[in-house]
């Protein structure tokens, strides 16, 4: 079920599928989805729900896989992949594509007033805390303190918003 607030402006170049196992994908007030971007229900059940005065800018892809929350005022730069599923791949006597996937780590959450920068990866079980930045390029992949700047790979904090 795709749910999309009228106020809200999705580009004509946005491909957003809709789910064939009852996922929920909710774009809130106010939010802009930019063209090129790809929201994909796979791996999982999970819903995307994205807030008011969200911006999600070109080429990003959202996975559903075990769900997405995208607070308010949120800020997304070109380029960035969601990817709340984790592939099982242990088995040596079964093909890969056919081992499925393991359970979650949580999804994704992002809270209120987060920017994220160009090409930057989150995986299942990343948690942005209200006010924090990440830098263009950068891989996350567990809990971030609120107002604080990340960047790099590995990831760290190198600053803070005042």
């Amino acid at each position: 079920m795709i749910e999309i607030h009228p106020s809200a402006r999705v580009s004509a170049m946005a491909d957003i599928e809709d789910s064939v196992r009852g996922t929920r994908i909710a774009v809130g007030a106010h939010s802009v989805i930019d063209s090129f971007v790809k929201v994909k229900p796979a791996g999982g059940h999970g819903d995307l729900v994205v807030g008011e005065h969200v911006v999600i800018n070109a080429g990003c892809v959202l996975y559903t896989g075990n769900g997405i929350r995208i607070g308010n005022h949120v800020a997304i730069a070109a380029n960035c992949t969601f990817a709340p599923v984790n592939h099982a791949y242990a088995e040596r006597g079964r093909l890969i594509r056919e081992q499925g996937f393991l359970p979650s780590k949580g999804g994704i959450v992002i809270e209120d007033d987060v920017w994220i920068g160009a090409n930057c990866v989150l995986l299942d079980g990343a948690v942005l805390r209200q006010g924090c930045v990440v830098g263009a390029g950068s891989i996350v992949r567990g809990e971030l303190h609120p107002y604080t700047v990340y960047a790099g790979q590995p990831l760290k904090a190198v600053g803070e918003r005042r």
